[in-house]
């Protein structure tokens, strides 16, 4: 489904007035439940007006049928699912450790479509393209460019081809298993959600997992005892390469090298050792390296 192209131009008037607004909010609001429980096609605009305690006179102030109140459906839908995206597609989302990353956007956009509005306009879609104004097929590309975008992010060694085709797939898999799971009840909808995490975790560890970006996100290589960026290799240890610090002279493992953590993923870490989580636990609950979590131990001066 895909952005606006114009706005609701089926309203008789814009609200200006604040009472106005909260008015056909509320149109709005109980127009999403009806045409949620009863279907486009079998709600009237009376039984609109009596879900929003409000004059069907009123109504009409603002809305000439109901067809004009489903277009502000629309805006309403893809205006919430831009603000999600926005929400989604910040540093502190992105570099979250992998199974929570998948887990955030999962509970994101669950949480969206648990709402009346955009549950009710995506089911609608696939039923009845024809009464849409704002919306069009258009709308999927834009989801999947923005989770192409989220990858690329995530993992900047992958190409933009491979990130748009990981989103296209991730895009037209969750779509057609929302589709399923919001035309589903409370319970099977749950357990649906759930498998589409363990889907998506499944077909994007290999891409954008902790241990890909671990091995293959190499950023600035500074040294974890001076920051200097003058170093050299120093042979291998354990079967891992080391490095020699030209300035302070002190030797250190690649792993050492990654950067990119965040500033929550360290606290977090750190606040998982000072509750007494032993460093092998919190690499296995976080997917940091122990060794990297021990050098930030020793950088804060943190005692658990």
């Amino acid at each position: 489904m895909n952005s606006p192209k114009k706005k609701n131009a089926s309203m008789r008037r814009q609200p200006k007035q604040k009472r106005s607004q909260e008015r056909v909010d509320r149109i709005l609001d109980a127009a999403a439940e009806v045409f949620d429980e009863v279907g486009y096609e079998a709600a009237t605009t009376h039984a609109i007006a009596q879900s929003a305690n409000t004059a069907i006179g009123s109504l009409y102030q603002f809305f000439p049928d109901k067809l004009a109140i489903f277009h502000a459906l629309e805006l309403r839908h893809v205006e919430r699912v831009h603000a999600v995206w926005a929400k989604l597609d910040q540093p502190e989302i992105i570099q979250l450790p992998f199974e929570r990353f998948i887990r955030t956007l999962r509970a994101t956009f669950q949480q969206l479509f648990e709402q009346p509005t955009s549950r009710m306009v995506f089911v609608q879609y696939f039923s009845s393209q024809a009464i849409f104004q704002s919306i069009d097929d258009s709308f999927t590309e834009e989801a999947i460019n923005f989770t192409a975008k989220l990858l690329q992010a995530r993992n900047p060694a992958l190409s933009t081809e491979q990130c748009h085709l990981l989103g296209e797939v991730c895009t037209h898999a969750f779509n057609t298993l929302l589709l399923h799971a919001l035309r589903s009840n409370e319970t099977h909808r749950q357990q649906i959600f759930e498998q589409i995490e363990a889907l998506l975790i499944a077909y994007l560890r290999p891409h954008v997992g902790d241990e890909v970006l671990h091995n293959k996100v190499m950023i600035v290589m500074k040294c974890p005892h001076c920051d200097s960026e003058r170093i050299s290799k120093n042979g291998h240890r354990h079967g891992k390469q080391r490095y020699l610090c030209k300035d302070c002279g002190k030797q250190f493992p690649e792993v050492y090298s990654l950067q990119g953590y965040g500033d929550e993923v360290k606290q977090q870490c750190l606040e998982l050792y000072c509750n007494g989580v032993g460093f092998r636990e919190i690499e296995r609950r976080t997917g940091v390296s122990h060794n990297t979590v021990i050098h930030w131990v020793k950088q804060t001066g943190t005692s658990s």
